[in-house]
């Protein structure tokens, strides 16, 4: 296997930092891995500066990873029977 960017070992180390085990996988994706795998994204992608564009595109990434942690509170995400 090829060696990993440092910017892709931020995502991945990010998106690992919350196992996928047990009776409710999507509520941790949805909770967790991938809003902490979107911020750790956007940091690598558009770390904060005073570029106005990037600062535009690391806000949308984190409302994203928000709004995913907000709607796994919720009884909408799908959980296994």
């Amino acid at each position: 296997m090829a060696d990993l960017s440092a910017a892709a070992e931020a995502v991945l180390d990010a998106f690992g930092k919350y196992p996928l085990h047990g009776d409710h996988i999507a509520k941790t994706l949805m909770h967790g891995a991938l809003p902490a795998a979107l911020r750790a994204a956007a940091d690598q992608v558009a770390p904060l500066s005073t570029n106005r564009r990037q600062d535009d595109i690391r806000h949308k990434l984190r409302a994203i990873a928000a709004e995913l942690e907000a709607f796994a509170q919720t009884d909408n995400v799908a959980t296994p029977t």
